[in-house]
């Protein structure tokens, strides 16, 4: 199993590349980052701050696939919504994405 997300961060003076992101206000780069079960990242993307959530992630399986080979589900927040990044994360690494809903998240469940 493994978790995605993305965040963005505001960009130093000194690098080259950076966009900005209209929905959280920042001008700057956006880190994809993917942590397994034991807290290690097999997959990392950094890209500027206008690309979604969807596509960094994307990029990030398709420049790590041998990290992200045996990772068998994908658990994503809102930002990783839509059957066409479902698909191509079930074509990419074979790996079956969950994205809970937000009603769900407010509910304390003890799992097993």
């Amino acid at each position: 199993m493994c978790i995605v997300d993305a965040q963005s961060v505001k960009n130093t003076d000194g690098a080259r590349d950076k966009a900005y992101e209209a929905g959280k206000k920042v001008a700057g780069l956006k880190r994809h980052i993917f942590v397994d079960s034991p807290a290690l990242p097999p997959a990392i993307a950094v890209t500027t701050a206008n690309i979604t959530d969807h596509l960094g992630a994307l990029e990030a399986i398709a420049r790590n696939l041998t990290g992200l080979s045996a990772v068998a589900s994908l658990l994503g927040d809102g930002g990783f919504t839509g059957q066409p990044f479902a698909e191509a994360v079930q074509r990419s690494p074979g790996a079956a994405l969950q994205v809970p809903k937000r009603h769900e998240l407010h509910t304390l469940a003890v799992l097993a």
